[in-house]
């Protein structure tokens, strides 16, 4: 029997052919479930009524009582703009709309009694609200005690009545029209009880007409968690498969290799936090299932050596390890740092980017396959077809975010059975995201910079402070440290009117001329064998002062280097000035980090500055970032098909993730497979997202 709830969004009372093309089109809505789950954002409450002298006091929307004055209409074409003048009994406030002015216009009428509910804003001296909502009222109409819910929409979609207000009335016409539908309980009545959720049915009716504020936020809160639990159980259930589907190589010993670098090539003593990690992958080794690992750490807290250790206790087992960068420049610099500190020992390591030449490649690809390569660093060259192991027993992947689902799955078919995969990030990320697109992967946490390591002090000034950053360069350069000066942007631009790096080198040229200072520029339009050269001279100590743009974002790694002046900072996200600070810090010495910007910063900018100003944490960073930018932003397109919430938002609803990641575990360890009579419609649930999700089974 079809259930009414899949038909065709075109069936639905007051729809039709032409209206549900824009309703799929524009708000992908194909079906009355889908209808069904297109949650308001926001409610209306009638019952509350304001006045304009409120207005000042009043943080957010406003329902006001009273009548329209006067109608005018200025500009012409896309700067045309239509404004009323509205009064109540305490004072009047204007009225504007800067599109849809044609339909607004006609039904404007001046002294007709009526309701205004919008969001003020000052603009100059005065208050204005912007597009409000209007209501004509009959003579000694009594306001309504109702909660109104408003929609999100589109431009294309509301002008042809599919407003917040014409999707208010289809959910009216669906509920109407499925009237006693039973919405049926996915959840066990204890879980119910205990967390003491409204029920499936009532949440569904009351999210969109709610009988109170109440009752809407319970709904609210109820459909979040039912959203937020399948999330956590489908990832929880990958894992679990996971551990016991997925064969993989025992790595029965430490090794002789991993203990005679131990002793006598290890650089330095690894922190406490650092040595947990590598025991908690070690521990992974011997279960006889492929370890799917994230490691976590911040800037400088010493990744590239667990990653070392861990390549290490493969070759010693007598497997081969890869490393995968998403960038040249990186996979050169690990690499180079790790032919450093192996020098000495027997192991075998070689590199290979796209810009290997040919009779090296061949070179590699030999040693890969008779197994006397044993550790291989690159970039995506790693994962063509051409490359073969010997006997490929772990793959790392560092700054994993940056590559696909299937590219990392190609590095699983290296071997007849997959190898470990151990996936880094320096990137800091969010609790509520790490375990909403990572949960189905143990996560290793480094929490511990190295000792001697001292706390980068960063200091926000304006452009008129710049000639006290120079002489202040020329201090930190008499002691015989480097800076770094990098710029958002390479060329001029004709709508940002931004510092850009061009203009900032010849300035800084003109500052700091021979003989005395010796300046390099790096950006990512040189060549390669240019940018090479520029850089070598930095790293060497052959020039005191290194202009670029991001491009040294990754990849450089100059101990000597005390400070990092960041040109717009106002222009970068949190997570890239976080990145960029970490450039610095890597010697003994005090190092710093200046954030220059414009006299003029939008209350978002002055936040991520005051951030940067006030915390070295990257996870402290990471999620006032969340809190800005939201965190699809933050994970990226690739990592994107993973989640498709509807009403709960990661960067404010962490404390139910957890709830609801804590419930589904519960529920796991009790019954794992999901048998018991009271779990065969959580069952039915995920059996549902796992046909959605043809790959589902593939942990990635």
């Amino acid at each position: 029997m079809t259930d009414i709830l899949d038909s065709p969004i075109e069936y639905l009372k007051a729809v039709g052919p032409q209206r549900g093309d824009l309703l799929k089109k524009e708000l992908r809505i194909f079906t009355f479930r889908d209808l069904l789950h297109y949650f308001p954002f926001r409610y209306i409450d009638k019952s509350v009524l304001n006045s304009v002298r409120q207005i000042p006091e009043i943080d957010g929307y406003v329902q006001l009582k009273g009548f329209i004055k006067s109608i005018k209409k200025t500009g012409i074409g896309r700067a045309k703009r239509l404004s009323a003048l509205f009064t109540d009994d305490t004072g009047s406030i204007e009225l504007t709309w800067f599109a849809g002015i044609t339909y607004v216009e006609g039904n404007l009428f001046v002294n007709r009694p009526l309701l205004i509910y919008g969001k003020p804003k000052m603009y100059g001296a005065s208050w204005s609200i912007a597009h409000p909502d209007i209501e004509y009222l009959a003579v000694d109409q009594i306001l309504s005690k109702q909660l109104l819910p408003v929609y999100s929409s589109t431009e294309k979609a509301s002008a042809k009545g599919l407003h917040a207000k014409g999707i208010a009335k289809l959910l009216e016409n669906l509920l109407e029209q499925i009237h006693g539908y039973n919405f049926h309980e996915v959840f066990p009545n204890d879980l119910l009880q205990k967390i003491k959720l409204l029920s499936r049915n009532e949440a569904l009716r009351q999210i969109h007409y709610p009988l109170n504020a109440d009752l809407a936020q319970a709904a609210r809160y109820r459909l979040k968690f039912e959203e937020l639990f399948f999330l956590q159980m489908e990832l929880l259930l990958r894992k679990q498969i996971g551990k016991s589907r997925t064969k993989s190589f025992v790595f029965e010993n430490v090794g002789d290799v991993f203990l005679n670098f131990y002793k006598n090539n290890l650089p330095f003593e690894l922190t406490n936090a650092q040595k947990r990690v590598v025991k908690e992958i070690r521990a992974d080794f011997f279960t006889g299932t492929q370890m799917n690992r994230l490691l976590q750490g911040d800037v400088g807290s010493g990744k590239t050596m667990v990653a070392l250790l861990t390549m290490l206790i493969a070759v010693g087992n007598g497997y081969q390890a890869t490393l995968m960068a998403p960038t040249e420049i990186l996979a050169q610099q690990h690499y180079q740092s790790l032919l450093e500190v192996l020098q000495g020992t027997d192991v075998n390591i070689r590199l290979l980017t796209g810009s290997t030449k040919t009779k090296e490649r061949r070179a590699i690809h030999e040693g890969l396959e008779n197994g006397s390569v044993h550790i291989l660093l690159g970039t995506h060259a790693i994962i063509e077809p051409k490359v073969k192991f010997h006997n490929l027993g772990l793959a790392v992947i560092d700054e994993q975010h940056r590559f696909g689902v299937a590219q990392r799955s190609k590095l699983y078919k290296k071997n007849t059975m997959p190898p470990h995969i151990l996936v880094m990030t320096a990137t800091p990320i969010p609790r509520t995201l790490a375990l909403s697109f990572y949960g189905d992967l143990d996560v290793s946490v480094i929490d511990e910079l190295p000792p001697g390591r001292k706390p980068i002090k960063t200091v926000h000034y304006r452009e008129s402070h710049r000639l006290r950053v120079f002489g202040f360069i020329k201090e930190q350069i008499e002691l015989g440290r480097q800076i770094y000066v990098v710029y958002p942007l390479i060329k001029e631009s004709e709508t940002l009117d931004y510092q850009n790096l061009l203009q900032g080198y010849e300035s800084i040229v003109r500052e700091f001329p021979l003989p005395d200072y010796r300046v390099a520029i790096v950006h990512g339009q040189m060549k390669p064998e240019d940018k090479d050269f520029e850089m070598a001279r930095f790293v060497k100590g052959q020039a005191q002062i290194m202009v670029a743009t991001t491009v040294i974002e990754v990849g450089v790694n100059v101990p000597n280097a005390s400070v990092m002046v960041i040109e717009s900072s106002e222009r970068f996200g949190l997570a890239q000035m976080h990145q960029l600070r970490g450039r610095v810090g890597r010697g003994a010495e005090q190092s710093f980090c200046i954030l220059m910007s414009g006299d003029k910063l939008s209350a978002e900018g002055k936040k991520r500055l005051q951030t940067m100003c006030e915390t070295n944490d990257g996870f402290v960073i990471a999620e006032v970032d969340m809190e800005i930018r939201g965190p699809g932003d933050i994970m990226g397109t690739q990592q994107s098909g993973l989640i498709d919430l509807k009403i709960a938002d990661l960067a404010r609803d962490g404390s139910i993730l957890t709830e609801a990641r804590n419930a589904a575990m519960t529920i796991l360890d009790q019954d794992s497979n999901l048998e018991k009579p009271e779990h065969h419609a959580l069952r039915e649930q995920i059996r549902k997202i796992i046909k959605s999700k043809p790959d589902w089974s593939r942990v990635g």
